[in-house]
């Protein structure tokens, strides 16, 4: 009976570990697509923010100036991808689709340019992580919790604000807000501003929280997984959250599944569990959840009339 109940610990305390990347990525996604920007390039901000944030952590040994690097390169990435999709009236798929191809050559070119070990920084030391703060068997770090935190944040700004009123109007009917005499452009500005911070912690606790230093493509589609969820979710924090939750809870189960012999079955293949939430993700996104309603702007530029 213990040695159950130390595993059903052990196996949420891992959901919760996996999870947070992808809840901080997704309520951060939340905010740009609520305003009718398309974000594909969820992965590519992860991505850049967890090599900045490592680089940064081992070159001045401080973890929170990793976290401030983290955010700064995410935050640039979603300007970029602002200027592109809001100012320049852009296709937003093709931005994001270029912002992850440009984090997966940048992070390379960088990480062998500045520490010449093939893309990856040199192992952190515990001084330059996050490291627990409570339960170190749980590794409840700090942005564990602002995961946690960021759920009802996001809810409570969505629904229950006037920027999230505004926000929400942005991106059903984008001209009945300019009619109004609200900047459209300035809204959506601070959509993806908010979705590039919360990216960058998601891309902070990868590589200086949940492992120690950059290695080459280490959000590996955590991004894209993130975008199901808000999918799934039906562009609602509440919702999306559980979705990442099961994401979480399907990677922790397949991390212990590993070697183990099932009754009838056997030792189920590394190669098939690594899959699992990958499938999971194919799943939902063929369909399988249900109508969803995207904001009916999401995807149209906006182009003020004269």
């Amino acid at each position: 009976m213990e040695e159950t109940l130390t595993l059903v610990v052990a196996t949420l305390a891992a959901t919760l570990r996996v999870a947070t990347p992808l809840v901080l990525c997704a309520m951060g996604g939340l905010f740009s697509e609520k305003s009718g920007i398309i974000d594909v390039g969820l992965e590519g901000k992860m991505l850049m923010a967890a090599f900045f944030a490592a680089a940064t952590a081992s070159l001045t040994g401080s973890a929170w100036a990793g976290v401030g690097a983290a955010i700064l390169a995410a935050e640039v990435l979603a300007l970029l991808h602002g200027f592109a999709c809001i100012t320049h009236r852009g296709n937003q798929v093709v931005s994001g689709i270029a912002i992850n191809i440009l984090a997966m050559g940048l992070t390379v070119v960088l990480g062998a340019a500045w520490f010449g070990r093939g893309g990856q920084t040199p192992p952190l030391a515990a001084t330059e992580r996050l490291n627990p703060i409570f339960f170190p068997i749980a590794g409840d770090n700090v942005l564990v919790y602002v995961g946690l935190l960021s759920v009802p944040f996001a809810w409570w700004v969505i629904e229950r604000t006037r920027f999230g009123l505004r926000l929400r109007a942005v991106g059903e009917v984008p001209l009945a807000v300019d009619a109004a005499g609200i900047s459209v452009s300035w809204l959506r500005y601070r959509a993806v501003l908010i979705c590039g911070l919360f990216a960058g912690l998601a891309g902070a606790y990868l590589s200086i929280a949940q492992n120690a230093g950059f290695s080459r493509d280490m959000t590996a589609g955590q991004g894209f997984i993130a975008l199901a969820a808000i999918i799934f979710g039906r562009w609602r924090p509440v919702p999306a959250f559980g979705a990442c939750l099961a994401f979480g809870l399907l990677d922790a189960i397949a991390i212990r599944l590993q070697g183990v012999k099932l009754p009838g079955i056997g030792e189920v293949p590394v190669q098939l569990i690594q899959a699992l939430p990958y499938l999971l993700t194919l799943f939902l996104l063929a369909g399988f959840i249900g109508r969803t309603v995207a904001p009916k702007a999401a995807g149209v530029p906006y182009e003020k009339e004269h």
